[in-house]
């Protein structure tokens, strides 16, 4: 088991897709939202557009991740519902 990453549910509600991703625990959140923005992108083959206003979001409670907090820090575990929007 790889405890430096986390396996994420994240819902993508523009395009109306759920992934299962892995994460790395020790990036900033604003460098996986940029990571996410482009992997997503490249998978639609353009149907996501890019943008630098995302935001990950707490499925479950609500609550919008801080941006200059690292995975780990927002208390990000295995199976944690993310919404990228």
């Amino acid at each position: 088991m790889n405890n430096n990453k986390v396996c994420i549910d994240l819902i993508v509600p523009s395009i109306e897709e759920r992934y299962n991703v892995f994460i790395p625990i020790n990036k900033k959140t604003i460098e996986i939202i940029f990571l996410l923005n482009k992997a997503i992108s490249d998978m639609t083959d353009g149907n996501f557009i890019m943008s630098d206003k995302l935001s990950l979001i707490n499925a479950d409670n609500g609550a919008i991740y801080d941006v200059s907090k690292t995975i780990l820090e927002n208390n990000i575990l295995n199976s944690t519902k993310i919404i990228l929007i």
